[in-house]
C-alpha cells in the first residue's frame, strides 16, 4: 500500500512545480471540445456584438458632424444607428444563450465525470479525505466553474475585443488624445497583476474553508442522534461557528482585495478620461477638432475604460475558478489503488474451486504500525459454511474487506475459483458476493428500492419473496404505503432490527455464490433472530458462506469455526472440538454462555 504521508508530500511537491494557477483553466478544455459548434457560434456572435458596439461610436460621429446639418436627411442617420443597435441586440442574445448553454452543459459533464471517478476510488482515499470536502468540490467548485465558462469567459472575451477595437479606434479618431490614454495603461495593469495574485491565493483558501464548513456540518448531521443524546449541541454549534467565522474572515479578505483592485482601476481609468476630455474640449473650442470626433472619442474612451474595469473584476473571478478547477482536477487525477488489469483473468460465474487465503499480510494505511492480518491462511471449500470468531481487532472484518478487494494485501495471494483476485476485474469478483454488514446501509428511498439494490432487474414477485424470506415483509406491509414507503435518510423511520432484515432481504435477492455475513443478526431481537436465522439457513444451503458472529446459534450451525487473534489463525474446528481444546474459543464461548444464563435468570425473576 502507498504511504499516505508520502502521497501528500508528492502532491505538495508537484503543486510547487505547477504553472501559474490560472493555467489550470486550460485543462477544462477537454470538457468543452465536444461542443465545438456551439463554441464557434458563440464566438461569431461575440465578434458581431463587439463590432456592432464599436460601430455605434462611428454612428455618433456622423450624427454629430453631419446629421444636424442634413435637414430632412436626419432620419437616415437615426435609422442607421437603430440598425446597429438591433444587430447588437441579436448578436448579444445569441452570445448569451450559447455561452450559458455551454456553461451548464460542461459543468454537468464535469460533475458526472468527478462523481463517476469518485466511485472508482479505493477506501484508502476516504480514510484521509472527508466526505464533506468531496461534496464541496462537487457542488461549490463546479458552480464557480459554471459561472466562469457560462459567463465570465464570454464577458472577458467581449471586453478584450471591445478594448482592442476601442483602442484602435481611439488612435484612429485622435492619435494625440489616444497617446494620453495609453500613458495610464501601465498604471492600471500593475494593480491588476498584484491584487490578482492576492485574490487567487485568498480564493483558494476561501474554497478550502467552505469545504471545511461543509465537512463539519456533514459529520455533525450524520451523527445528530448521538449529538443530541450526549447533549453535545452547544459544542457542535461552537465548532461549526468557528469554521464559519474562519470562512467569513477569509472571504472578507478576498472581497477587500477585489474591492481595492476595482476601486483603483476605476480611479485611474476615469481620472485619465477626465483629463483627456478636458484636453479634447480645449481642442474643440480652438477649432482643432470637430464635436463629432470628440463625441466618438468619448464613446470609445468609455468603452475602453469600461472594458478595462470589467476585466479587472473578471480577472478575480477567473482566479477563483482557477482554484476551483485545481481542486476538481486533483480529484480527477486521484488514481484508484484498486484497478482492473488491462487483460483481466475471467472468473467463472459458479464457484467450483472455493476461496483461499495464502499467507496474507495486510496493514491499513492509517495504521501502518499494526498488522490487521499477519501471515493469514485459510481455505474454504465450495458450499462450506465457515464462522470466523475472535476478540475485537482480531482481523475478522478485514478478511471480508480483502475478499471484496477494497484493499490489496501487501503479501500473499487471495484466490476465488482458483483465480488470483488481483488479476481479475474487481467488479466481477464482487459480483459473486452478497454482503450483510453489521451496520446495514439503508437509503432514503422506498422499501422496494432498498431491497432492489441487491439486484435492480428483479421482478416484483422476487422482491416480495426476498422480503418474506428475511422476515421483513410483514412489518413493511404494516407501514402506510407498504413497499412504496420511504424509509428516510439512513432508514431513520425503521428500527435497527428492521434495517438488518432489509439488508438480509437485499442479499437474498442478489442470490450470491459467496455469502458474507458480518454480525448479520446482531441487531435483532430474539423473535426476529429466530425468524431470520431460519431464512439464513435456507439461504446458506449449498452456498459458500463466511460468517463473522458472536451469536452461538450461527456459530454452532457452521461446518467449521476459525478462531482469529492478532490477525492470525490460532485454531479451527467444530464447536465441540474447540471446546475440548479449552483455548481462546472456549473462553469466548463460556463468556457468552454465562451472559446468556444470567440474562435468563434475570428474566425468570
Amino acid at each position: 500500500m502507498t504511504d499516505t504521508s508520502s502521497v501528500n508530500s508528492e502532491v505538495d511537491h508537484s503543486e510547487e512545480k505547477r504553472k501559474a494557477p490560472i493555467s489550470q483553466l486550460r485543462n477544462l478544455l477537454r470538457f468543452v471540445k465536444p461542443y465545438k459548434l456551439q463554441v464557434i457560434g458563440a464566438l461569431i456572435a461575440l465578434v458581431f456584438a463587439s463590432a456592432a458596439l464599436l460601430l455605434i461610436g462611428q454612428a455618433i460621429r456622423f450624427l454629430l458632424d453631419y446629421g444636424f446639418s442634413a435637414g430632412s436627411g436626419l432620419d437616415q442617420y437615426f435609422l442607421g444607428l437603430m440598425a446597429v443597435v438591433v444587430g447588437l441586440a441579436v448578436a448579444s442574445f445569441a452570445r448569451y444563450y450559447l455561452v450559458s448553454w455551454i456553461g451548464e452543459r460542461v459543468v454537468a459533464d464535469i460533475r458526472n465525470a468527478v462523481f463517476s471517478h469518485i466511485l472508482k476510488l479505493s477506501p484508502t482515499f476516504f480514510e484521509v479525505t472527508r466526505t464533506g470536502e468531496v461534496l464541496s468540490r462537487l457542488t461549490t467548485d463546479t458552480t464557480l466553474i459554471q459561472t466562469v465558462i457560462g459567463s465570465s469567459i464570454s464577458v472577458a472575451l467581449r471586453n478584450v475585443l471591445s478594448f482592442v477595437g476601442g483602442l484602435a479606434l481611439l488612435i484612429y479618431t485622435s492619435p494625440k488624445l489616444a497617446g494620453m490614454v495609453l500613458l495610464v495603461v501601465p498604471c492600471i495593469v500593475v494593480p491588476i497583476i498584484v491584487f490578482g495574485r492576492r485574490v487567487r491565493q485568498l480564493s483558494r483558501e476561501n474554497q478550502d474553508s467552505i469545504a471545511a464548513v461543509s465537512s463539519q456540518a456533514d459529520e455533525t448531521l450524520r451523527a445528530i442522534q448521538t449529538s443530541q443524546a450526549y447533549t453535545h449541541e452547544d459544542l457542535d454549534r461552537k465548532v461549526f461557528n468557528v469554521a464559519v467565522e474562519d470562512s467569513f474572515r477569509i472571504a472578507v479578505a478576498r472581497i477587500r482585495a477585489r474591492a481595492w483592485l476595482t476601486g483603483l482601476v476605476i480611479l485611474l481609468v476615469f481620472g485619465a478620461i477626465d483629463f483627456v476630455l478636458w484636453s479634447g474640449a480645449t481642442d474643440v473650442v480652438k477649432g482643432e477638432m470637430s464635436a463629432g470626433t470628440l463625441g466618438s472619442f468619448v464613446f470609445y474612451a468609455i468603452v475602453v475604460a469600461g472594458s478595462m474595469g470589467s476585466l479587472s473584476e473578471i480577472w478575480g473571478e477567473l482566479q477563483r475558478a482557477a482554484g476551483a478547477s485545481e481542486r476538481l482536477l486533483q480529484l480527477l487525477a486521484e488514481e484508484p489503488e484498486i484497478k482492473s488489469p488491462e487483460n483481466p483473468v475471467p472468473v467463472p460465474a459458479q464457484l467450483t474451486e472455493g476461496v483461499s487465503f495464502d499467507n496474507v499480510t495486510f496493514h491499513y494505511p492509517s495504521r501502518k504500525n499494526m498488522a490487521a492480518l499477519n501471515d493469514f491462511s485459510l481455505d474454504i471449500k465450495p458450499g462450506e459454511t465457515v464462522a470466523i470468531v475472535g476478540p475485537s481487532g482480531a482481523g475478522k472484518t478485514t478478511v471480508f474487506q480483502l475478499l471484496l478487494r477494497f484493499y490489496d494485501p501487501e503479501a500473499g495471494i487471495i484466490r476465488v475459483n482458483g483465480v488470483n483476485i488481483t488479476e481479475a476485474d474487481p467488479q466481477r469478483v464482487r459480483g459473486l458476493t452478497g454482503l450483510v454488514p453489521q451496520e446495514p446501509m439503508i437509503f432514503a428511498d422506498t422499501a422496494r428500492n432498498n431491497i432492489l439494490y441487491g439486484r435492480p432487474d428483479a421482478t416484483e414477485e422476487e422482491v416480495v419473496a426476498a422480503a418474506k424470506a428475511a422476515a421483513a415483509y410483514d412489518f413493511i406491509m404494516q407501514m402506510p404505503e407498504g413497499l412504496d414507503t420511504e424509509f428516510g435518510e439512513k432508514g431513520i423511520k425503521i428500527s435497527g432490527g428492521q434495517k438488518q432484515r432489509i439488508a438480509i432481504a437485499r442479499a437474498i435477492l442478489r442470490d450470491p455464490e459467496i455469502l458474507l455475513l458480518d454480525e448479520a443478526t446482531s441487531a435483532l431481537d430474539a423473535e426476529s433472530e429466530q425468524l431470520v436465522q431460519g431464512a439464513l439457513e435456507n439461504l446458506m444451503k449449498g452456498r459458500t458462506t463466511l460468517v463473522i458472529a458472536h451469536r452461538l446459534a450461527t456459530v454452532l450451525s457452521a461446518d467449521r469455526i476459525v478462531v482469529l487473534d492478532g490477525g492470525r489463525v490460532v485454531t479451527q474446528g467444530t464447536h465441540e472440538e474447540l471446546m475440548k481444546e479449552d483455548g481462546l474459543y472456549a473462553k469466548l464461548a463460556r463468556l457468552q454462555f454465562d451472559t446468556g444464563r444470567e440474562a435468563l435468570s434475570l428474566s425468570a425473576e
